[in-house]
């Protein structure tokens, strides 16, 4: 059975691109553009991976990994954070929130995949 991984992206050019390469290497995907649908979505889909963007309108990312890693459900959920706006101290903040990894923007296919397989142990 193929993982299943929640992309929240709010650009839909990134989000696309992350849905389409994690499809080609053979992941289910559940797309989301609003931060706002961010937990209630994982409770309906439970993936195995969450790859969020901490740029956000109206919500921060890093608030909804804090919010994620909260809830016993997903404590144990692997959180890869994606930014444009890597300034000191952010990966540290990121982290903090429960980040298990980190990648700026603009993201590269290849070190995507490896940071994806790496954190669902593929």
């Amino acid at each position: 059975m193929a993982k299943r991984i929640m992309v929240v992206e709010d650009n839909d050019l990134n989000r696309k691109l992350f849905c389409d390469v994690l499809k080609a290497n053979g992941y289910e995907v559940v797309p989301v553009a609003d931060g706002q649908n961010v937990v209630e979505t994982a409770r309906k889909y439970d993936p195995q991976l969450v790859i969020m963007d901490i740029q956000l309108p109206n919500i921060s990312g890093i608030d909804l990994i804090a919010q994620l890693k909260q809830d016993p459900a997903f404590a144990q959920t692997p959180m890869l954070a994606v930014t444009a706006y890597a300034g000191k101290g952010d990966e540290e903040r990121i982290r903090d929130a429960g980040a298990s990894d980190y990648l700026a923007k603009p993201v590269s296919i290849g070190p995507f995949m490896a940071a994806v397989k790496a954190l669902l142990g593929d």
